[in-house]
């Protein structure tokens, strides 16, 4: 994996710089990859002309694959239960960018950040060496339930090369070469990405809003009553939940939308002190926490972040 970074700017940013340029100057372009396998292959065309044919059907109409494997078994999803654990933490821990494949990381994270990767790929590893051991098992398995469709081809002799993940920290930047060979494109490139920033701030503000829509919506719509006026179950996770949403918003927000942090503020300040359990015994806290939360989500609903995008002036000439 590659973990060159581009040389950050020593110089401290003005205290009214656009958010847009800060982010620019105080988080780094992030990408994860995931090598892996696939678990069904397409039917050859003798095969699905033969499955055509019990439909009475012409195979040319037809689609048909085959499961290589359990992919329910304990050992395969431990495996893609980390990727997803791991998919999960990179996207707490960056902003979205818009480019494919890209989020953005604060510079200041950027070392825990790699160490909480290499545990995460140190376990992945363990994992996949358990996969391998069960993997003669899986396509003996495989085996006794595809019949004729089981092709040893299909399997590799040994699953652990195709499965891994990789991070890296490209730079989204001109390159200096450009000026040097072309200073009309490098100003067109510039402006290219000063505007994917400002985009990268809208980005982030939509995802925030959303994600706290989310939450809230939930936990007021299980701090209500059932139709016959019983209190209905929540989990404390509904709260948790809200709470790390609190944490990583200070943590990565830009500032760069006012009523936005002022609801995220009033929801933290609805929610502060109280308990999973304190709701549970009292009806009243229940009603008031639910009142104030729908108040929030009320003026969520009609905040809108989307910021007029800035044109790309191209060279005359």
């Amino acid at each position: 994996m590659s973990t060159t970074l581009p040389n950050a700017e020593s110089e401290p940013l003005a205290p009214d710089t656009p958010p847009s340029q800060r982010l620019r100057r105080e988080y780094f372009a992030c990408r994860l990859h995931f090598t892996w396998p696939g678990t069904t292959r397409a039917l050859s065309d003798q095969q699905k002309s033969l499955a055509a044919a019990q439909f009475d059907a012409c195979s040319e109409s037809v689609t048909a694959g085959k499961r290589l494997w359990d992919t329910r078994h304990p050992s395969y999803r431990a495996v893609t239960s980390l990727r997803s654990e791991i998919t999960a933490y990179w996207k707490a821990a960056t902003l979205p960018f818009p480019e494919p494949g890209l989020r953005l990381l604060p510079q200041s994270d950027l070392v825990p950040f790699n160490l909480r990767l290499q545990e995460y790929y140190s376990g992945l590893r363990e994992a996949v060496d358990e996969l391998a051991l069960h993997f003669e098992e899986l396509k003996a398995g495989a085996q006794r339930k595809l019949g004729a469709l089981f092709n040893p081809a299909d399997y590799p002799a040994d699953i652990r090369p195709l499965i891994d993940v990789s991070w890296e920290f490209p730079s989204v930047e001109v390159p200096e070469y450009l000026l040097r060979l072309s200073p009309e494109v490098y100003v067109e490139q510039s402006q290219r990405i000063a505007q994917r920033f400002d985009e990268a701030v809208e980005l982030a503000e939509t995802a925030f809003r959303d994600e706290l829509s989310r939450l809230v919506s939930h936990l007021a719509e299980r701090l209500s009553s059932n139709e016959d006026g019983q209190p209905r179950v929540f989990r404390d996770s509904a709260i948790e939940n809200l709470r790390e949403f609190f944490q990583r918003f200070r943590s990565l927000s830009l500032s760069s939308n006012q009523e936005l942090d002022s609801l995220v503020g009033e929801c933290e300040r609805v929610l502060g002190g109280v308990q999973p359990q304190s709701l549970r015994d009292s009806e009243a806290l229940r009603r008031e926490v639910a009142t104030q939360l729908s108040v929030v989500q009320s003026q969520l609903d009609q905040l809108v972040t989307v910021r007029p995008r800035r044109s790309i002036q191209r060279p005359r000439g």
